[in-house]
């Protein structure tokens, strides 16, 4: 390959027309996404309705359990936790999927002629889909557990594209690394259940920096360190009527430049690469 095939391959202009191009076919990866779904849950009674009773189940028996162990009232808890769930299946989905999301789509990648963001807009779709579903019993919760929402609580909105804005990043980014270096799969895959019991999903954090015990509450304010933690409450907080806390959105902010900003420069270096890698 010659120099001047090499440096047009590895341009940034080809990049950025990489992702405008997959964008611009959002027909083609909306409808894979959504097939996606059904093909998962083919012929089943209840089809996609699954994905909610599923993660409702585990979120109600883990917020009784955990509600038992810190003391807390189950109005809080399990609404606590339950939101927790949903926004961590979408981090957790984009994170996991995006580690295999070339290796999984190696036959439409050597014989479609589509841009390599496709395969990534279609699987943080796939992601977005599962999140709608499980707003159902989002709504339910409100109905049980009525919540103090008001006009912050709008903000739930611009935090979620922030969600699907990093997810994609994180996809993309982690698919490139993972299809080069195939051993950081299952690595990925093992960092996201450790991340999951790191992150306060089923604990509450604020009870921990509250706490009597002054070792308790010092430890608990490392949780500050995980990134994972402000993904989570600039989501939370508006869909439970919490007060927002605008540290967590910035946070959120600076990580989101900086995954981008590398992203683009590990898709201008190794996006010809793909192909030969899968």
């Amino acid at each position: 390959m010659t120099p001047s095939v090499t440096a047009a391959g590895r341009s940034w202009q080809r990049a950025f027309d990489d992702l405008g191009q997959g964008w611009r076919q959002r027909q083609l990866w909306g409808h894979l996404g959504w097939q996606d779904i059904r093909q998962r849950y083919r012929r089943s009674v209840l089809g996609p309705i699954w994905i909610s009773i599923t993660m409702a189940v585990t979120a109600v028996a883990l917020g009784i359990l955990y509600a038992g162990l810190f003391g807390n009232d189950l109005s809080t808890q399990l609404p606590y936790i339950l939101v927790g769930f949903i926004i961590w299946g979408f981090i957790s989905g984009c994170i996991a999927e995006g580690a295999e999301v070339f290796i999984a789509n190696v036959g439409l990648i050597t014989h479609l002629p589509a841009p390599l963001s496709v395969h990534v807009y279609r699987l943080v779709w796939r992601q977005v889909l599962f999140f709608v579903h499980n707003l159902v019993v989002y709504a339910v919760m409100l109905i049980v557990f009525p919540q103090s929402l008001d006009w912050s609580s709008l903000l739930a909105f611009p935090a979620f594209a922030l969600l699907v804005a990093n997810g994609a990043w994180a996809a993309l980014l982690l698919g490139i690394v993972t299809t080069r270096f195939r051993d950081l799969t299952p690595i990925t895959q093992s960092f996201v259940q450790l991340a999951f019991f790191m992150t306060p999903i089923v604990w509450i954090y604020e009870d921990l920096i509250n706490s009597a015990n002054e070792s308790i509450a010092e430890r608990a304010r490392l949780a500050e360190l995980n990134p994972f933690l402000h993904f989570v409450e600039i989501l939370r907080r508006p869909m439970l009527g919490e007060s927002i806390e605008w540290r967590n959105w910035l946070v959120v902010a600076v990580i989101t430049v900086v995954g981008w900003a590398l992203t683009l420069v590990a898709l201008r270096r190794y996006r010809s690469r793909i192909a030969y890698w899968v």
